[in-house]
């Protein structure tokens, strides 16, 4: 086992330690059901449209996927699912994970992905990537802070239509994530030392508004014409999604505006304040000697 493996490991044990689970890979046909059940009550999906079956589950874990529980003294409590793809062997992708609406605010979601990294780098594997709904504010915080995973492309109604208790036939807007298994970034973040952003020091450094928010809520356009971006989401999308589903909708539209142009013209998404903005890197310094330079930045989760 060499040194990132072992690192991996000792920081994932110490996750699990800190929110009181055990986690551990379901390899049977028990653990799959409940895996499933417990999808189901997050998500509450279309019953003719379940997100995942056992038998899936099963092929996935008998074919070298990952599948894996977060357990404690109640039982499942979280649950995460992934698959390998190209190249392969070098990049898991992380399909869904989630946990229960009674054991939130654990840390459970957290250890969750720290396994996850331990068990694809002791098989290999460099980089786990996974999409997210760049809308919801607790999931960009935990992604680009709390793991140091990178944003790297906008999916535009990625999933198409889903008709669950989580996105409401909204559309499926993605946010495409890589995650650096042994960046030094993503090595300090499973460290427990994440840089979490500051909006507010960041406009004192110049940052420009690409997209803000009103004093009723509302997305208010700004200027892409700057070397610092913040971006603006509304607290919680999932409450305007029931209570206001028109303002919800001009969020949707807002946010993709402005970051899928963006991030296809080289813009990085460098952090995030938890209270609603992202932080984003053009690309390019301001001024008459201005130079464009090329960087690389290395279903949706419930957690």
């Amino acid at each position: 086992m060499n040194e990132a493996t072992e690192g991996a490991e000792a920081a994932a044990a110490r996750a699990a330690r800190a929110a009181g689970v055990e986690i551990r890979e379901v390899t049977d046909l028990d653990g799959f059901v409940a895996v499933r059940r417990l999808y189901d009550g997050i998500w509450r999906p279309d019953p003719h449209s379940p997100l995942v079956t056992t038998e899936l589950l099963r092929a996935l874990s008998k074919s070298g996927g990952y599948v894996s529980g977060a357990y404690d003294a109640g039982g499942l409590v979280g649950a995460c699912v992934g698959f390998f793809g190209a190249p392969a062997d070098a990049a898991l992708h992380s399909h869904i994970a989630g946990v229960s609406a009674a054991a939130l605010g654990r840390g459970i979601g957290y250890a969750l992905k720290l396994h996850q990294r331990a068990w694809a780098l002791a098989r290999g594997g460099s980089v786990v990537a996974w999409t997210f709904d760049p809308l919801v504010s607790r999931n960009a915080y935990f992604n680009v802070v709390k793991l140091a995973a990178t944003a790297v492309e906008y999916l535009p109604n990625f999933y198409g239509d889903m008709h669950d208790g989580t996105n409401n036939g909204d559309d499926t807007d993605r946010l495409l994530t890589r995650w650096e298994l042994r960046d030094p970034r993503v090595a300090a973040a499973c460290a427990g030392q994440s840089s979490p952003g500051d909006a507010g020091a960041e406009r004192a450094r110049g940052a420009v508004v690409a997209l803000g928010i009103t004093a009723e809520g509302a997305p208010s356009a700004g200027t892409l014409e700057g070397e610092r971006l913040l971006v603006a989401v509304p607290p919680d999308i999932a409450a305007l999604r029931s209570t206001a589903p028109v303002l919800a909708r001009q969020w949707r539209a807002a946010l993709r505006d402005v970051l899928q142009p963006l991030l296809a013209s080289g813009a990085r998404v460098t952090g995030f304040d938890k209270v609603g903005w992202y932080i984003l890197s053009s690309g390019r310094t301001t001024g008459p000697a201005s130079l464009v330079q090329a960087d690389e930045l290395g279903c949706s989760h419930a957690l």
